[in-house]
């Protein structure tokens, strides 16, 4: 091979995270390949905070629908209003979403290649060479291979790169997440367009949570499980029966597993980092996804950056201690909330009713917005907390 056919960096897996890092490096004058799967949807409520859309500069039009509330429902059906106070979250649809910021990627410079990963070998000159697969007639695969100085694994959940490469990668607790798209009905009917439900209900999710998420002319229904032999398709449409969606039109219907919890390393040590949920960064208890992923995504660039730079292989865990460094805290705490409050339903109840406290709908909300933990309230932290004593021992009305 001559020298023209060595990339800087291969980007495997082009959802938020990859098509992040792909668009970072192009923009810094770096050879970079995206290399992505055609047909890909991830299952995803599709919520992005106002911080996604100001970091990564995400065009208004982009956005399908703007929530300025979210209605938790307890397991005896009590509805708890959190209303958004001086803003909005933004909601997109994955499958126009991510190919967008793939289109922005080339159109910054990065190769777009689609195909399937396969593995990864390094030639004489110990470059690695990744092998990848695309469609030819009749279905058959064509086997193709390319040279590159780095690897961003950013293949999602059940990452080949990480499996192949990332000892860490065996450690991981996974929910599976599905939904359904379906075609939203009219306002009168009592539909809200611009309200997110959550539905915190053991017959809809024994450990995790049900959504209806508005997408304009569509809306999400899912929800999210790591018990395995849980019926998801019955569940999900008992959520849409409950939500007035059972006769709404499906277009269409995916799933995914969901990692909960960061990896402990992201790299090799040697010419490989994840990003994304190959790195393991959807936040607990909410399972969003978006932000850290595209976050991920630009974290790892920065850190490929560093290795090209150096050459030192050391640069790449500064992906993750970055990430941790900044978020980890909050991954915790959403850990115990998560491991705590959804083990059953009368804790589901409990947490239902925490959230009609305004200090907890306030401090939520603005965590949430700008991705930290709040500070400048002390006394609002310290009425919830005990607050949440009270609720712990039963000493609280629900």
């Amino acid at each position: 091979m001559l020298n023209s056919d060595l990339y800087d960096v291969v980007v495997v897996g082009g959802g938020p995270s990859g098509a992040t890092a792909a668009s970072d490096l192009a923009r810094q004058g770096k050879r970079v390949m995206l290399l992505d799967k055609a047909g890909r949807i991830k299952p995803c409520g599709g919520a992005i905070p106002p911080i996604a859309i100001e970091e990564f500069a995400i065009p208004d039009e982009l956005l399908v629908a703007k929530v300025n509330c979210a209605r938790m429902v307890s397991p005896k059906g009590v509805t708890v209003d959190m209303p958004i106070t001086g803003g909005f979250v933004g909601m997109v649809d994955r499958e126009h979403f991510d190919e967008w910021l793939r289109a922005r990627a080339a159109m910054l410079g990065a190769t777009r290649v689609t195909g399937s990963y396969d593995s990864i070998s390094r030639d004489s000159a110990g470059y690695v060479v990744v092998h990848y697969s695309s469609e030819g007639e009749a279905d058959q695969k064509k086997p193709h291979t390319v040279r590159t100085r780095l690897v961003i694994g950013a293949d999602g959940a059940s990452s080949k790169v990480a499996r192949q490469e990332i000892d860490a990668s065996a450690d991981v607790n996974y929910v599976y997440a599905y939904h359904e798209i379906v075609e939203s009905p009219s306002p009168e009917t009592g539909f809200d367009p611009k309200r997110c439900d959550v539905y915190y209900q053991g017959p809809v999710s024994p450990d995790f949570y049900g959504w209806v998420f508005p997408h304009g002319n569509t809306t999400s229904v899912g929800m999210g499980t790591a018990h395995k032999g849980f019926s998801i398709r019955n569940a999900t449409a008992g959520l849409r029966e409950a939500a007035g969606l059972k006769e709404a039109k499906t277009l269409r219907r995916e799933g995914a597993p969901l990692p909960m919890k960061p990896l402990k390393r992201w790299d090799n040590g040697r010419d490989i980092v994840l990003a994304g949920d190959a790195a393991g960064v959807v936040a607990p208890a909410s399972g969003e996804g978006i932000y850290y992923a595209m976050l991920g995504g630009r974290l790892a660039a920065d850190a490929a950056l560093q290795f090209l730079a150096t050459n030192k292989a050391s640069a790449l865990a500064s992906a993750r201690k970055r990430f941790m460094k900044a978020h980890g805290r909050v991954f915790w705490i959403l850990g115990i909330m998560q491991t705590f409050w959804y083990s059953s339903d009368k804790r589901r109840e409990r947490f239902v009713s925490i959230c009609r406290d305004k200090d907890v709908q306030d401090l939520t909300w603005q965590a949430y917005m700008h991705k930290k933990l709040v500070k400048a309230k002390p006394m609002a932290h310290i009425r919830i907390f005990f607050k949440d004593l009270a609720h712990l021992f039963g000493l609280a009305r629900v």
